[in-house]
């Protein structure tokens, strides 16, 4: 049976040229990255439930400044086949990815020649709630903003509900993460804001500041764990 890796080489040898062939004879080699890939997703799996185990979803591949500059003109092919091959992996050993996935690549000065490096995290995929504007004007006028995986997303009262459900505000594709998960609450008193986060009776409860909580009053930069997923709470205002 051919395994992941071979296909990989396979697929490669079919889509390459020439010139990409020179530019990694004395540098890193696509089954190097391909392999490293591989053993990433394996060793950063972790358990969900008895049949099922998240891995990353979101890799960078670290080069060195020669091997990234190699590397540039063909990084779009090589990324399109590594991506093919994790995906497989995944399928072949039946883990559980919690959005979509991605590769890519980034020069760093700290390796020399023929070394990478492989970085991986989750990151699931946000659904905005409904009907809100997401413009860079409309975080900077809200008093309140939950920072989720990169998005920046302004609340005002009540608040929103957020699970992996469609029945919720804010969708987050997190296998971690109920369907109604939790409720962020935003209430507004003479001039003042108040924060709080209820769990919804959620099978992986939420964790606050590093402790699990049913309920608590949340302050400017704290951190709310749901499932795999750390949202950043951000304040104009001092609770």
């Amino acid at each position: 049976m051919v395994g992941v890796l071979q296909r990989f080489e396979q697929r490669l040898e079919g889509a390459v040229t020439g010139a990409f062939a020179r530019a990694f004879r004395s540098a890193v080699q696509p089954v190097e990255i391909a392999a490293a890939l591989q053993r990433e997703v394996d060793n950063s799996a972790h358990i969900l439930s008895r049949e099922r185990m998240l891995v990353p979803n979101d890799f960078t591949v670290e080069l060195s400044p020669p091997d990234f500059d190699r590397l540039t003109p063909f990084s779009g092919t090589l990324a399109d086949e590594l991506a093919t091959l994790v995906r497989e992996h995944v399928e072949e050993q039946r883990y559980t990815m919690p959005g979509t996935l991605a590769i890519q690549f980034k020069k760093t000065g700290e390796l020399s020649t023929g070394r990478f490096r492989v970085r991986s995290r989750t990151n699931a995929s946000v659904t905005p709630v409904a009907g809100q504007r997401m413009t860079d004007t409309a975080v900077r006028a809200s008093g309140v903003v939950i920072e989720v995986n990169g998005m920046k997303h302004p609340l005002s009262p009540p608040g929103v509900v957020i699970g992996r459900g469609n029945e919720a505000d804010l969708k987050i594709d997190d296998p971690g993460i109920s369907r109604r998960h939790a409720q962020i609450k935003v209430n507004q008193d003479d001039g003042h804001t108040t924060v709080t986060i209820v769990d919804l009776e959620s099978t992986n409860g939420v964790i606050l500041n590093g402790r699990k909580v049913s309920s608590g009053v949340v302050a400017d930069g704290a951190e709310i764990r749901l499932g795999n997923t750390v949202i950043v709470i951000r304040m104009t205002e001092v609770v």
